[in-house]
């Protein structure tokens, strides 16, 4: 992984009544973000948006495309991981191409909840971007201008980090963190890889979101807990900033 700058240069924005939920695979993040959503349309407008790339919910959509679908999402789930991988360096034109066009997409999904928090609808969020350290994996930039010796590929990953500063310019309200060990997310998720779960644990741990509040759950306690705890932090947010 490659650590970039702390925080996001320009000046934090605070998005009033946007709620993000993070975590390693097998926190237990869809769930709670569908249930939180539930909860906050009894109260008023509220929705919820999927931030994430290649794994997640996009993974699975790409994976039901017919045919190809399976072999496509794995070829990007692989091609991915190389670009996390510091001793090689990053993927071809091509890859790299498709890889600035995800995180434009992101930001395009970025950009609508920063619509709807201005129209005073609640959002959850499942996931949420950083660039803080590089990497689709850690919701981070997928490109790094030190890396390849290509014009276009060096352009394409300055561009995309300017994306990924402005997206991680805007705060959530709060950021509700689920935390899990390793061995539990494993049993949780068999089919993914330990070492990558590893890896994701250790990062997400050190996220800051750009100095955004964080709220720490315990993933791995009685899940109608896990729920409450996340009400309690998104009511507290509530409260100190209204919107």
């Amino acid at each position: 992984m490659q650590e970039m700058s702390t925080h996001s240069t320009a000046q934090p924005i605070l998005l009033a009544g946007v709620f993000a939920v993070v975590g390693c695979d097998g926190t237990g993040k869809s769930t709670l973000t569908h249930d939180l959503l539930e909860r906050l349309r009894a109260q008023g407008p509220a929705t919820r948006s999927y931030l994430g790339l290649v794994s997640g919910e996009v993974g699975d959509k790409i994976k039901s495309l017919p045919f190809i679908g399976v072999r496509l999402e794995n070829n990007l789930h692989t091609k991915a991981n190389r670009a996390l991988d510091m001793e090689k360096k990053l993927p071809g034109t091509g890859t790299s191409i498709i890889m600035y066009i995800l995180s434009l997409w992101r930001a395009l999904l970025m950009a609508g909840v920063i619509r709807r928090s201005r129209r005073q609808v609640k959002v959850i969020t499942d996931r949420y971007p950083q660039v803080e350290i590089a990497g689709f994996h850690y919701d981070g930039p997928g490109l790094t201008t030190d890396r390849s010796g290509h014009w276009l590929v060096r352009k394409l990953a300055a561009q995309e980090h300017k994306l990924y500063e402005w997206m991680a310019k805007h705060r959530p309200a709060v950021v509700i963190r689920l935390n899990i060990d390793a061995d539990e997310a494993y049993a949780r998720k068999p089919d993914h890889d330990i070492s990558e779960l590893r890896d994701k644990i250790a990062v997400m741990n050190r996220l800051t979101f750009n100095g955004a509040i964080i709220r720490d759950i315990d993933a791995t306690a009685p899940y109608p807990q896990v729920l409450e705890a996340a009400l309690e932090a998104i009511r507290e947010a509530d409260a100190g900033h209204p919107s």
